[in-house]
């Protein structure tokens, strides 16, 4: 029986007649270049489980607090470098108009790898997507990258002395109080300060708790219901936790014929039906070889690709 994990000339074989092919990304994308996910087992930030903090709760508490915590993601974003797996999908893209990239990640390193934005939906939201807290206010800065966003979230955007020992800095360590910081000297909404009122800028990414851009959410179930889907790529996330095991589950009764995952843990399940395939380790090892008969070698990392925001 032919093997369908780590099956490189099978992929190609498959990839050869595909066209209409959904990507769907998780953190495992972009572990590579050097991001912490703060998720699962050990997502600590200070003594704050993390996934405490990704709430509208913990921000009407302690907008401060919370506000430091995303800073400082913000600033770890912007000091690392999208990998070979973000620029292979950014290419594949690029080769392929029939291609739709759904990630779950809100570090932009996608759009920084030239992804281009009319193929790529972010399910999640943005590090750098900025948005009016206030339900009354819809205001939006879609693309801000300053760092720091204001003097008082300046201790986020620290760089530690010792990159292996971060937890050297202040903003790291339990020990060290966090400063207090007024909402007065939080971003605010520009738009609402105009009115006379005051409202709080916030991270543009979902919360715990809230819904997925419904606008969004509806143009996927249009491009999904547009035809059949030849191949669906899941990428650093499991296949069996939604939104991929929804969409992946979906494309099937689309006509798809192969979902393909890459992960660097695999299971048999990842591969039921029986087309399905799976590649053992990061995309950053992995998608440059599987790509290649479409994009070619895959650009070099290091440097952002102009054109690529959102």
């Amino acid at each position: 029986m032919t093997s369908r994990l780590n099956n490189l000339a099978l992929f190609h074989q498959k990839l050869a007649s595909a066209n209409r092919i959904l990507a769907i990304c998780g953190a495992g994308l972009s572990a590579a270049s050097g991001l912490p996910t703060f998720r699962g087992a050990g997502g600590l930030w200070r003594n704050y489980e993390a996934t405490d903090l990704a709430t509208p709760e913990a921000f009407a508490e302690d907008p401060g607090l919370v506000w430091l915590f995303y800073a400082y993601r913000r600033h770890m974003a912007l000091q690392v470098q999208p990998n070979a797996g973000h620029y292979a999908l950014a290419e594949l893209a690029k080769k392929n108009p029939n291609v739709l990239c759904l990630t779950q990640n809100v570090d932009n390193l996608s759009p920084r790898a030239g992804h281009p934005p009319s193929q790529l939906r972010t399910l999640h939201g943005s590090l750098f997507t900025l948005k009016c807290s206030s339900p009354r206010c819809d205001y939006v800065d879609p693309n801000n990258t300053a760092d720091p966003l204001c003097p008082a979230l300046a201790p986020a955007s620290v760089n530690p002395p010792d990159p292996s020992q971060p937890a050297k800095i202040p903003l790291l360590d339990p020990s060290h109080p966090l400063p207090a910081i007024p909402p007065s000297s939080l971003p605010q909404c520009p738009r609402c300060q105009e009115s006379g009122k005051s409202s709080l800028l916030r991270p543009g990414v979902v919360w715990f708790g809230e819904s997925l851009d419904s606008n969004m959410l509806e143009e996927v179930d249009e491009w999904i219901d547009q035809a059949p889907i030849d191949m669906v790529l899941v990428v650093g996330t499991s296949s069996v936790v939604w939104p991929a095991a929804g969409y992946a589950e979906r494309a099937r009764t689309k006509g798809v014929t192969s979902v393909v995952t890459v992960n660097k843990e695999v299971e048999k399940r990842m591969w039921r039906g029986r087309e399905d395939l799976a590649f053992q380790g990061g995309a950053e090892e992995w998608l440059g070889r599987m790509l290649e008969p479409v994009i070619g070698r895959v650009p070099e990392a290091g440097a952002d690709v102009e054109g690529g925001t959102e």
